[in-house]
């Protein structure tokens, strides 16, 4: 992991972020900031509103106070097409691929909205397999066949072919072991070095702030603290309610 640059610009801020599903509140005031080229985590105990917030950056449910700015421009409350457009793609908790669809077309899809050639998003494709050869021995493959940690490459391969600004992951290493998670985290890393920006929900601590430049602390629905991953790791209020030191 490199050390975050101070000058770097701020690819997404997040102000006071409140959102929730019908009469229950879950977010009350979430600050954040991402800035360009780094991974960021989000992180927190079950029911803090890790899933909730990537839910309404990405769209899928409208906040009901706060703001949003990504690349300049306010998308607070827009749907999840236009956040597409915008360029954030959303690896939801579960993985969520189409079952009875081949690993190929899962992957293509992810490039609906995309208007460029045939030939462009034929690149990409073969640019996802390089970094998960694996998908490219199964292309033919029932999706929903995959392992666990196939299935998890695959939904952030489908991910990468929006060619997206800021790639979102919710809880990355949920029910893998830890021989994938491994893998997976060296692809993200490889991904970051690339150029793309990174948001990770992750309730694994070690995990995230491993991976990660900066992080977010969330707490019943609020920010409780926010910084570079190493202090937040050093912090003693953190480790004592997270990281069971």
């Amino acid at each position: 992991m490199s050390t975050p640059a101070s000058n770097q610009e701020t690819l997404l801020e997040v102000q006071g972020l409140q959102a929730g599903y019908g009469d229950v509140q879950v977010l009350w005031g979430v600050d954040l900031q991402v800035r360009a080229g780094q991974i960021a985590c989000v992180v927190g105990s079950n029911g803090a509103g890790k899933t909730t917030l990537l839910r309404a950056l990405s769209g899928m449910i409208r906040p009901r106070a706060g703001s949003m700015r990504f690349g300049g421009q306010t998308l607070t409350g827009q749907n999840a097409e236009a956040m597409l457009r915008a360029g954030i793609a959303h690896v939801p908790e579960g993985r969520r691929l189409f079952r009875g669809l081949s690993v190929r077309d899962n992957l293509l899809l992810g490039a609906y909205l995309r208007r460029d050639s045939r030939a462009d998003i034929q690149k990409d494709l073969e640019w996802v397999y390089g970094l998960f050869p694996i998908l490219a021995e199964r292309a033919q493959q029932d999706a929903s066949t995959l392992s666990g940690g196939e299935q998890q490459m695959c939904a952030i391969g489908r991910g990468l072919m929006s060619r997206p600004t800021l790639l979102m992951i919710d809880e990355l290493s949920l029910g893998l072991a830890p021989r994938a998670v491994e893998k997976l985290s060296q692809s993200l890393l490889e991904i970051n070095r690339a150029g793309l920006t990174i948001l990770l929900v992750e309730q694994d601590v070690f995990t995230a702030f491993e991976l990660a430049h900066t992080g977010v602390v969330i707490e019943s629905g609020r920010t409780a603290f926010a910084g570079e991953s190493r202090a937040l790791a050093e912090d003693p209020r953190v480790r004592t309610a997270y990281m069971g030191v």
